[in-house]
């Protein structure tokens, strides 16, 4: 089961409550994403520390990853993040 999304916040924390929510959203409808969503919250809230603070730029991010589950474990998983800083809407 794969995964794909984008959200903006003002701030860092805010990016990373919004990431957050929306993981569970995934969660929610792809329930196998329990066993890796710790894992990827805790990637995009080492990216998104790692940005400058800057009142001026909103923070944006996309997470994109996978999971696939067999009846003997996991056997593949994969997480892509990416974090920057941009103009504010």
């Amino acid at each position: 089961m794969s995964y794909s999304f984008s959200v903006r916040g003002a701030t860092k924390a805010q990016a990373i409550a919004n990431v957050v929510e929306k993981f569970a959203e995934i969660v929610q409808a792809q329930p196998v994403h329990a066993e890796d969503q710790q894992q990827a919250l805790g990637c995009a809230t080492v990216f998104i520390d790692l940005l400058q603070e800057d009142d001026t730029q909103d923070v944006a991010v996309s997470m994109n990853g996978s999971i696939w589950k067999a009846e003997t474990g996991i056997r593949s998983t994969a997480v892509t993040v990416n974090a920057t800083l941009v103009k504010k809407e």
